[in-house]
């Protein structure tokens, strides 16, 4: 037996020598990263991304069938807090106001959760404007979510709030996605304002005292947070919580979000987008979406569950780069086990109704249908 062993350990650690001077046997012995989020497909949709309810971008009962009858399984709800609560919207909100919920819209939701249930759907709900912080301007906040107690107090009481209504829910249908992209910028109420990634700490702390509040209320809630700086940062800092994390698919912006007039200073003097190809003096490729997403291997490899809660084009990008640029983002999440959510399943980025110039529609009962777009979705669904 001691002869045995002592073989065995000679053995292997040859083998581990061989291995060590040769990055290809290594590669080769490479264990595949295991995602702890499940593989979710579908789609955002915005029927209550605006503050005022009624101009959210409304989506009739169909489309959900639809997307179960097209293999997908997600869908993600960004939600303007104020677009449920009841105040004077003749002037800014008062601090004091950003409770005032109005279960009537409240109500409304609910009903949107539950009809995407009945058609097997998860459902992420997330708060896309949350007291004290939004990526978009549009909406004066009284108070600052990364740096006033008050305004943590009331993204908590929120969540508090929703943990609540849906306790009862299993974290297989519903899961909570905390604020969307978290981001800073030097003037909140100018979207073309330069800014950055939130503070580390200020981030932890925010997400830390909304999970405890989650988990105090529901247990067992799947919880996620989004990646810094836009969402596009995986956070390895929040890995000592219990949270899964959201990426991005828009990586590169000129790609993703050509000519978009709420990204770009001058949309009309940018680069003709091109995929694969030089764009100012920088070559664009499948090789500079998978160093985008090498971070994100990482926080997997610290057992950190990933989802790709937004991704897609704009649809002034030229509908053949699109395709073409899609698919190597699509293919390097799937690679990786990382499910996605189209932002918006009819509308400039979506699958139905893009208003793209540059595609020939299929009637699809009323609705003009970007098939080439479906097809290239359905084969990662």
């Amino acid at each position: 037996m001691a002869q045995t062993r002592r073989d065995f350990l000679r053995k292997t650690a040859a083998v581990t020598a061989v291995m060590a001077s040769s990055p290809l046997l290594l590669k080769a012995f490479d264990l595949p990263i295991k995602n702890k989020l499940p593989k979710w497909r579908g789609f955002n949709l915005l029927d209550f991304f605006s503050p005022e309810m009624d101009k959210g971008r409304k989506n009739p009962p169909e489309y959900f069938q639809w997307m179960a009858d097209w293999g997908f399984d997600f869908v993600r709800i960004p939600m303007s807090y104020p677009s449920y609560l009841d105040f004077d919207r003749t002037r800014p909100i008062h601090a004091d106001e950003v409770l005032n919920f109005d279960e009537s819209k409240i109500e409304q939701i609910e009903q949107l959760i539950f009809l995407a249930h009945q058609n097997g759907l998860h459902v992420s709900l997330n708060l896309h404007r949350a007291p004290g912080f939004c990526i978009n301007a549009g909406f004066i906040e009284p108070f600052n979510l990364w740096k006033d107690q008050d305004a943590l107090d009331a993204f908590c009481a929120h969540w508090a709030m929703w943990s609540k209504r849906f306790r009862n829910i299993d974290s297989q249908k519903l899961s909570f996605d905390l604020v969307n992209e978290p981001f800073m910028r030097e003037d909140p109420n100018d979207q073309l304002s330069p800014g950055g990634p939130v503070l580390v700490e200020d981030y932890h702390r925010v997400a830390k005292a909304a999970l405890e509040t989650i988990r105090s209320i529901d247990p067992e809630r799947l919880v996620i947070a989004n990646g810094n700086g836009g969402g596009s940062m995986a956070v390895p800092e929040l890995a000592d919580l219990d949270l899964g994390q959201s990426c991005r698919g828009y990586h590169p912006m000129i790609i993703s979000h050509y000519k978009a007039p709420w990204v770009f200073k001058e949309p009309e003097q940018l680069p003709e987008p091109k995929w694969p190809g030089e764009i100012n003096g920088v070559y664009h490729d499948r090789e500079m979406v998978e160093k985008h997403y090498a971070p994100w291997k990482e926080l997997m490899k610290m057992g950190v569950g990933v989802h790709c809660g937004e991704c897609g084009a704009y649809n002034k990008t030229p509908h053949e780069v699109f395709l073409r640029w899609f698919e190597d983002v699509l293919d390097v999440l799937n690679e990786n086990g990382i499910g996605f959510g189209i932002w918006e399943f009819s509308g400039a980025f979506g699958i139905l109704n893009s208003g793209r110039t540059d595609v020939a529609y299929e009637d699809w009962y009323g609705q003009k249908l970007d098939r080439k777009y479906l097809n290239l979705l359905r084969k990662y669904a």
